[in-house]
């Protein structure tokens, strides 16, 4: 299926990696033929990172309705049971939903149902944040850490909260999962499929450019409040920017260094797009 074969009434999905061109498909789609283009990415729902997350511009904001950018202070929680709360409401709004982002599990959570697990104890949350990377992963059951990325901490620890929490694995509470807000079947769903050359030839121009655009500045204006331990903190580029202007990196190790951290990130996405996601239709975005 191809954007132009979309009818005009049906939600449209589209994820993919960094870097890979999903907001220009959005705005394509919502200038031409309408629709509110609605954030799927866990680190543009902060009001203190625009240019580093690469959040719409003031300019495309201005040019097609956003939804849910922007809209949370930077010491705020988020999960994907936030998102999926927030999302509801918009499913059924006057406007065609367009919903783009590279936070895959908000896009399961849609279209495949969410577990409904009880919140983490703060007490629990804080055993969890001082006990290391694999002493939470040899807690997890084979079938818990069979579905999650090892290598992503948080995801870790969410699953090793949840054990901790409940007495419940994950897996468990997953197999639970109630009816889906909206299936697949019921909308376009689509991943950006790109070629890693092409893609990383882009990620490394991508920083660059962000520099020039204000970078710098928003991670000047968050120095007194940065924690590394926050989500909003953790988006890729706020650690070394923030190293940079504590003189403990020179800007081109810090652009260096984020260039790295997104790159891998990038491929992790990738992979786990093409393992979850695999039957969505590809596409191809522009050069």
């Amino acid at each position: 299926m191809q954007l132009d074969n979309i009818p005009n009434d049906q939600p449209v999905l589209i994820a993919g990696p960094t870097a890979s061109g999903k907001s220009s498909l959005a705005m394509e789609i919502a200038t031409t033929r309408g629709g509110v283009i609605i954030n799927a990415d866990a680190s543009q729902v902060y009001d203190c990172w625009r240019v580093v997350t690469a959040r719409p511009s003031e300019a495309d904001e201005s040019a097609a309705a956003h939804a849910l950018y922007g809209h949370l202070p930077y010491d705020a929680g988020y999960s994907a049971g936030h998102w999926l709360r927030e999302v509801t409401p918009l499913l059924t709004g006057p406007e065609r939903p367009i919903i783009v982002g590279g936070t895959g599990l908000y896009f399961l959570a849609l279209t495949e149902g969410m577990a409904e697990i009880p919140a983490t104890p703060p007490e629990v949350r804080a055993e969890g944040d001082d006990l290391s990377l694999d002493a939470m992963i040899q807690a997890l059951d084979p079938r818990t850490a069979a579905r999650i990325d090892l290598r992503n901490r948080a995801r870790v620890q969410r699953a090793w909260e949840v054990l901790r929490a409940t007495g419940r694995a994950l897996a468990d509470w997953q197999d639970d999962t109630p009816a889906p807000l909206l299936p697949r079947s019921a909308c376009a769903a689509f991943v950006v499929d790109t070629d890693k050359d092409w893609l990383e030839a882009r990620i490394r121009r991508r920083f660059s450019r962000m520099i020039e655009e204000g970078a710098l500045e928003e991670a000047r204006a968050m120095l007194d409040r940065y924690d590394p331990a926050l989500p909003s903190c953790k988006a890729i580029g706020v650690p070394e920017l923030m190293a940079h202007l504590k003189g403990q990196l020179t800007l081109s190790q810090a652009e260096e260094q984020a260039s790295i951290a997104t790159r891998q990130y990038a491929k992790r996405q990738r992979t786990w797009l093409r393992s979850r996601m695999g039957e969505w239709s590809k596409l191809t975005p522009k050069s």
